[in-house]
């Protein structure tokens, strides 16, 4: 129970049996009105706990949202009068005294309709849909997360430490935000992506294990799992392996799950980013579904059909999909086009005098040998649909993920996804590089303090496109929900990877010499990790976006619509600020009067 004080002397949610016959005052806000004649009218007040009904004289001056103190005496309802929808539904506050605390205008939109409020409008007025009872509960699930996470690092030694906002360039991967310097004029901070450099300073500084409810900022994109400034558990420690992390995580998610939900989640199975990308097509595949990606090359080898001759065939069994229109399918076909394939066969598995058959555009080139390879691999049934990619693997099985993933959106598939179920899984052995560029220089896959597998690191500069990284997600309900990696702590490692990015050792140290004298200085072997508290709490709060569990966020256009930023500056900050002033700036940026300034900082 919470403890009341101040103007009330109980919270309304809270009024129970022990409050019977007692005077009593409740603050909060109208809910609602009603008139039942016989000179009653009955206020629902609410509060963040809860409502009660008060009764009171009729002639009132209020309103719904009206901010009142009702002081009355605690009684019993008569027994037709139940609300057993509430936890105060038996009881009411009888012979109320109103104070009136504040008035209000008519709300813009009504708080808890069971009717969608457009979101824009909600953001708008952002100060109002947080008194709603799902942004309330929201919150307040947020509060419980942040709070037993505090806990459950500080009970496995680790110190929380404050890290720089005001920063300079981190290395990982995304557009950074900019702040001028008034004193050193032409020149930025960058607020950090992640706290990643500082952290592993602290691990060089002897911290050994630390965390932090880290706030970090990216210039990317917005999406429903994504916003300019986010929140994230960070940690790191020193003197451990990748699966000492791991089960560091996994023990703080299961103490998570205890407090939260009162039981522990399923067991956490990990798997290689190889295994996932052929199981699923994806790296952060949602084991909810019960779909796998099926490799059939073998079959095919010695196929006539052209379809079929690709260096990977790769199939997707879909359980009672024959069904699906013609015009889906045609759908199917061009998502596979779309994600860079040049096409996709689908096969509808039907029924004739002579058992299963094959019905598909190709199915007059379909051989024996051909039918009874899929029929034996599959097993399908009558009224099942097979979908079958051929072309490289790891192509292969993201035009299949694209497809399956579009069929469950569109309804196509018998496959009912439960929200109320929590699938994690690790996902370990990323590849160190994405790519190779025309300069042919490595691109790497994470930022570039992330450590090789210590098996691969001969390849790095001849094979780079063959070396894992000692990196590991965790994924939840298709969401990655975090990543971490072993970090680099050796100088020489760390410059073997530079090289392989395309960096000269000049530039290596022209930009990140601090962190690489650091490790001349004795630096420990560490590893860390970063854990979306945003993402978290919507996938626990069953919500579709992180901006439901953000207190006050940024629009899918970056607008915060409540505030109507970003806003122009007066050109006298600006020339105080040297961005305008027609001086060199210091990274050579000259910005003309009433222009932006953008930071377009790539790593």
């Amino acid at each position: 129970m919470t403890v009341a004080y101040g103007l009330r002397d109980v919270y309304c949610g809270e009024i129970n049996d022990g409050h019977v016959g007692a005077v009593v005052s409740v603050c909060g806000w109208v809910a609602r009105i009603r008139d039942h004649g016989e000179h009653l009218v009955f206020v629902d007040l609410r509060d963040h706990t809860g409502q009660v009904q008060c009764v009171v004289e009729k002639d009132l001056n209020i309103r719904p949202e009206f901010v009142l103190k009702m002081t009355g005496t605690v009684s019993n309802r008569p027994n037709e009068n139940f609300n057993e929808k509430l936890a105060t539904g038996r009881l009411e506050l009888k012979d109320c005294k109103i104070e009136v605390l504040n008035s209000s205008e008519p709300l813009p939109f009504p708080l808890n309709s069971k009717v969608g409020v457009d979101e824009s409008l909600r953001l708008k007025y952002r100060f109002l849909d947080i008194r709603s009872d799902r942004m309330q509960k929201n919150l307040r699930l947020r509060h419980k997360i942040v709070q037993t996470i505090r806990n459950s690092m500080s009970s496995l030694d680790f110190l929380e430490v404050d890290t720089p906002l005001l920063w300079m360039p981190t290395p990982e991967g995304a557009r950074e935000f900019l702040v001028p310097s008034r004193l050193q004029k032409g020149h930025f901070y960058s607020l950090p992506q992640s706290p990643q450099i500082a952290k592993q300073l602290l691990m060089v500084a002897g911290i050994d294990r630390y965390f932090q409810i880290a706030k970090c900022l990216r210039d990317e994109d917005l999406r429903a799992d994504r916003q300019f400034e986010f929140t994230q558990l960070d940690l790191e420690a020193s003197f451990v392996t990748q699966n000492e992390i791991i089960q560091i995580v996994t023990s703080v998610i299961r103490e998570l799950f205890m407090n939260i939900f009162g039981h522990e989640p399923e067991p956490i199975e990990t798997i290689t980013w190889e295994e996932a990308m052929s199981l699923y097509g994806t790296d952060k595949p949602d084991l909810r579904v019960p779909l796998r990606i099926r490799d059939l090359t073998q079959y095919f080898k010695d196929t006539k059909v052209n379809a079929l001759k690709g260096v990977s065939v790769q199939a997707l069994l879909l359980k009672k999909a024959a069904s699906i229109s013609r015009a889906k399918l045609d759908e199917f076909v061009a998502i596979a086009k779309r994600n860079g394939g040049k096409g996709l066969l689908w096969i509808r598995v039907t029924e004739d005098q002579n058992g299963l058959n094959l019905d598909s555009p190709i199915s007059k080139f379909l051989e024996d040998s051909d039918k009874s390879a899929l029929i034996n691999s599959l097993n399908p049934e009558v009224g099942d649909l097979i979908l079958i990619v051929s072309d490289e693997k790891l192509l292969s099985c993201q035009i299949l993920h694209a497809v399956k993933s579009f069929a469950i959106s569109q309804a196509l598939v018998d496959i009912l996804v439960p929200e109320d179920q929590y699938r994690f899984i690790w996902v370990t052995d990323f590849p160190m590089f994405e790519s190779v560029d025309e300069q042919g220089n490595a691109v790497a896959a994470h930022h570039p303090f992330t450590m090789p597998n210590e098996e691969d690191l001969d390849l790095l500069l001849s094979e780079p496109l063959k070396v894992r990284s000692s990196a590991y997600d965790l994924v939840l309900n298709g969401w990655e929900l975090g990543s971490g990696s072993v970090r680099i702590h050796q100088r020489d490692i760390q410059e073997r990877v530079f090289t392989a990015l395309g960096m000269s050792l000049d530039e290596a140290y022209d930009r990140f010499g601090f962190m690489l004298n650091a490790f001349r200085f004795g630096a420990p072997p560490h590893a860390g990790f970063g854990l979306g508290l945003d993402r978290l709490v919507a996938i626990f709060a069953n919500e579709p976006s992180i901006r439901e569990v953000i207190a006050f966020p940024k629009s899918q256009s970056g607008i915060d619509l409540m505030t109507s930023s970003p806003t122009a500056v007066d050109k006298k900050i600006l020339k105080e600020l040297g961005i305008i002033s027609g001086e060199k700036a210091g990274g050579g940026t000259k910005v003309k009067d009433g222009e932006t300034l953008k930071s377009e900082v790539s790593n």
